[in-house]
């Protein structure tokens, strides 16, 4: 099929046939945003201002900051000018940037959250070698992995998607251009595209999930070989708030890229993005702080520390 305007202007739908449900979503992601930028940056000000928290679990944590920082911005702004007014149409750029972003920084959330697995399983069940293995430069290595593995992901999909054709109609049935919605979106044979998905949402979703279950089915093991209540505990604390995060992001996910395509899912379908691209990087700082006492206490320091040199 050959486009004559395939460069113009996309609708995206989003909940427009429930103006008033637009108007509520419009507080709601307004709420969720300002409460990621705060928890977000205060973990990245709280991870590189305390010397105590110079460890590899906070750098990791600090880099997920960054990212879910990252990936809201996104695509947030977009989302609230289209619930607050009529006008929901997207630049054909904008579009593109949002798909590109949207996808790489997705992705390495994907790859991220196996490398905090994996630290918290060398942190239990290889206590007396955690600190050279997971040395300085072993952790940037696989922080850069993570990012680059995103970013070959997105520059791989992204164009492949944006290249189809979209001529009968330009309206994504989305709130925002992901993949799933733009081959639903187009007027031509999707086959390739869809069987691209499948194997990016294998690598990047399933596979990674299996590594994850299996490390904290290690951890699991571990924790309850230790004697001491106290110790058991301490483990089962630092791993369940992470467990948490990997449940809430692969469960939203895994539910909008595996699953059929029909017109209930692809309502449902909008809800699970809003949840994984406004809720959970809201709710990620208040589970990992709200649940770690070092974190807690680091907050109070910085707290005492700007206190006492805003008195002096």
């Amino acid at each position: 099929t050959v486009c004559n305007d395939s460069h113009s202007d996309f609708i995206l739908l989003g909940f427009s046939e429930k103006p008033y449900l637009e108007k509520i979503l419009f507080w709601v992601v307004l709420i969720f945003y300002c409460l990621t930028l705060a928890g977000n940056m205060v973990i990245i000000l709280v991870s590189s201002k305390d010397p105590k928290l110079h460890i590899p679990m906070y750098f990791f944590l600090c880099n997920l900051s960054l990212l879910d920082l990252s990936f809201t911005s996104s695509c947030v702004p977009q989302m609230l000018v289209n619930f607050w007014g009529p006008e929901k149409t997207i630049s054909y750029i904008g579009c593109a940037f949002q798909l590109y972003v949207f996808l790489w920084l997705g992705a390495t959330e994907c790859v991220l959250l196996v490398v905090m697995a994996m630290d918290r399983y060398v942190a239990v069940c290889h206590p007396l070698q955690y600190t050279a293995i997971m040395n300085p430069k072993f952790c940037l290595q696989l922080a850069i992995l993570a990012w680059g593995a995103g970013l070959i992901q997105s520059l791989v999909q992204s164009p492949a998607t944006l290249q189809l054709p979209f001529c009968s109609h330009r309206r994504v049935d989305d709130i925002v251009c992901e993949v799933p919605a733009l081959i639903q979106a187009s007027s031509a044979d999707t086959t390739y595209n869809e069987i691209q998905m499948s194997i990016a949402s294998i690598i990047f979703l399933v596979l990674p999930l299996v590594i994850i279950l299996s490390s904290y089915g290690a951890v699991a093991k571990a924790v309850l070989r230790i004697k001491s209540a106290a110790g058991q505990r301490k483990a089962f604390s630092t791993c369940t708030s992470h467990l948490l995060v990997v449940s809430l992001f692969y469960g939203t996910v895994t539910a909008v890229y595996l699953q059929p395509k029909n017109r209930y899912a692809q309502e449902q379908g909008k809800f699970l993005t809003l949840f994984y691209t406004v809720a959970t990087p809201a709710l990620n700082p208040l589970i990992y702080t709200l649940r770690n006492r070092e974190v807690k206490g680091a907050l109070i320091r910085l707290g005492r520390r700007t206190w006492d040199s805003q008195n002096n």
